[in-house]
């Protein structure tokens, strides 16, 4: 069943310049790029965007390091999008991660795990929503 979601290329991807490697293994899954955009969180959009989880301990990081630099946003289609994706980023924690996930092959910790990937159709359409204002 094909189908849409959204990923984030976080900060330190983009500084450590896997935005390419990245984009091209869901390309390399068969997915279908629909849109592109790098740009700067604002804090009141990092705010807004993981509303979800405001009142956590960790919101504070969560917001402070998505606005730390550049992120690249990208909704693409495909079977299973969101599912597919999920399993193709790995486990949050980069060392919990396996090889052969993007977090694993690439993820430093917590905040800095390269990736950031809706994970329901309504993460999707209120996510989206805030990356493509």
């Amino acid at each position: 069943m094909a189908e849409q979601t959204l990923f984030i290329v976080k900060p330190d991807a983009v500084y450590r310049n896997l935005i390419g490697e990245v984009i091209s293994r869901f390309e390399k899954k068969g997915f279908r790029i629909l849109k592109l955009k790098m740009f700067t969180f604002t804090q009141e959009q990092a705010e807004k965007f993981y509303d979800v989880h405001k009142g956590k301990p960790f919101f504070g990081e969560l917001t402070s390091f998505i606005t730390s630099g550049p992120v690249v946003a990208a909704i693409i289609e495909g079977n299973n999008a969101i599912a597919t994706t999920r399993i193709m980023i790995g486990a949050t924690k980069s060392f919990e991660a396996v090889p052969g996930s993007i977090r694993g092959d690439f993820g430093l910790g917590f905040s800095e795990n390269i990736i950031h990937a809706s994970d329901s159709q309504g993460s999707f359409d209120h996510e989206s929503r805030v990356a493509f204002e």
